[in-house]
């Protein structure tokens, strides 16, 4: 860098004309002119005369010293004094063990962060990165199907579960919980007319797409009886709830089963009903197929329904060709990850639902993520159109204990996934700030907490609203 120097003080002057003089008079001296010399000293230099020069002689050039121009000056960026605190809110003891990340999603800069490089289980949060991949890997047009093909005898016929959880036992018509789901009656009624006059004895159940086991071992049985969550075969119906209609409903020992038995109702005739897999090569009588993925996802997010986040990562692994088991989900969901060019360090993926306590993400993941989600790069915007809205008509920000009282202030501007498990509450998703900004968060409260944690994030996601771009750090 150029930069003007200073001032050149009088006692450095006067060192150049000492030699200039010197080397005049010893010019003069080789040329006869006479001269006499005073004594020189560092700190004070005398006086020299020198003779006239003999004209004839060639004169000795007088230096200068040339004009110094100023250097360009840097210019200083210099960061925006944020002066909104959040610093009281975030030591709310109902937070527990608290992890929080807050990015201006316009420029990316992280504004406010604690612990958010930190990954940790994310609770049905999880859900969303399980989205993006399936968007990455199957795509938004991807729809899951359920055929029917011939057995291996006459009058047999195999009912192969490719995966749809969503397949509904009510009859065509009568929405489930799943609204545009595939019916049995349907897919019964191809059957009957694919086998012409043959009379239908038997039906072998497929559900080998899924590989065992069909339960997480970390996950607590109770979500099973409780209605949240079933075992996860590649042939289900309606999710295996006890109540078609209902989000949360009770699930049963035996999906498989119970999906057989209904097939087999729909064909009438009272056939055998056994467990088995297609013959190579069988001949196709009937097939359905379920929503496609950008609905599924929608579905799944809105109310964080925990079967269809277990279908799509299943889903993904099998496309992706990791396998067809829980294993396989972290590897398949990592690749289709990649896509969107997030470095993944630290994340682990132990299912598709976030149920797990295995399950890691770091809260500034979500955020660069959530950057992508709110830009609608790729297939992305399917997933900000199935967030929960605070104050929404519908979904799990619109139930009457999140964003209440004076964090109503948020209400219609936080755009949010949900995530509760036995050991912490998340959030994370999309402010449209007061101040006209829009932020990117992630909140996670961790440990030993009760329900009321749901309140605290709440409190402070309003205070990251009410401070928007001068939300402070401190």
């Amino acid at each position: 860098m150029d930069t003007p120097e200073p001032t050149v003080p009088e006692q450095a002057k006067r060192k150049p004309l000492r030699l200039i003089v010197a080397a005049a008079v010893a010019l003069v001296l080789l040329g006869g002119g006479a001269v006499w010399a005073g004594t020189a000293s560092v700190g004070n230099a005398e006086p020299v005369e020198v003779a006239a020069p003999d004209a004839s002689a060639t004169p000795t050039p007088t230096p200068t010293t040339p004009e110094l121009r100023p250097g360009p000056t840097l210019a200083t960026v210099t960061a925006p004094l944020r002066t909104c605190s959040v610093a009281g809110l975030a030591e709310d003891s109902r937070l527990g063990e608290f992890q929080a990340q807050v990015v201006n999603a316009e420029t990316g800069e992280i504004i406010f962060d604690r612990g958010g490089s930190t990954a940790s289980r994310a609770a049905s949060v999880l859900k969303v990165l399980t989205s993006a991949a399936a968007l990455s890997v199957l795509g938004p047009d991807y729809r899951a199907s359920t055929t029917v093909v011939a057995g291996s005898e006459p009058g047999q016929v195999v009912l192969v579960g490719g995966g749809d959880l969503t397949l509904s036992s009510t009859p065509t018509g009568d929405e489930s919980f799943y609204d545009g789901a595939a019916h049995l009656d349907d897919l019964a009624e191809q059957t009957r007319a694919a086998m012409g006059g043959t009379a239908i004895t038997s039906v072998v159940l497929d559900s080998s797409y899924f590989g065992d086991p069909a339960w997480e071992p970390s996950w607590n049985r109770k979500e099973q009886t409780d209605g949240y969550m079933p075992l996860i075969t590649a042939l289900q119906v309606d999710g295996d709830r006890d109540n078609a209609y209902n989000s949360t409903s009770a699930r049963s020992d035996d999906p498989v089963g119970r999906a057989g038995a209904a097939f087999a109702a729909e064909l009438g005739g009272d056939p055998d009903v056994s467990l088995g897999t297609a013959p190579a090569g069988a001949s196709p009588l009937a097939s359905v197929q379920s929503q496609p993925v950008s609905t599924l996802i929608q579905q799944s997010l809105i109310v964080s329904d925990n079967a269809l986040a277990e279908m799509l990562a299943r889903l993904v692994a099998v496309e992706s060709g990791t396998g067809n088991t829980f294993g396989a989900i972290q590897p398949a969901v990592l690749a289709g990850l990649a896509e969107y060019g997030i470095d993944t360090t630290g994340i682990r993926i132990a299912d598709g639902s976030g149920l797990s306590d295995n399950n890691a993400v770091p809260p500034a993941y979500l955020t660069k993520l959530f950057q992508k989600i709110n830009a609608r790069e790729g297939s992305l915007g399917v997933i900000f159109d199935g967030l929960p809205v605070a104050g929404g008509s519908a979904g799990s920000l619109s139930y009457s204990d999140r964003f209440s009282g004076d964090n109503a202030a948020a209400d219609g501007a936080v755009f949010a996934k949900t995530g509760w498990i036995d050991t912490g509450y998340t959030l994370s998703g999309i402010i449209n700030a007061e101040d006209g900004s829009t932020l990117t968060f992630a909140v996670y409260a961790l440990g030993d907490v009760g329900d009321n944690a749901k309140q605290a994030i709440d409190t402070i996601t309003t205070g990251f609203f009410r401070c928007g771009n001068n939300l402070s750090n401190t």
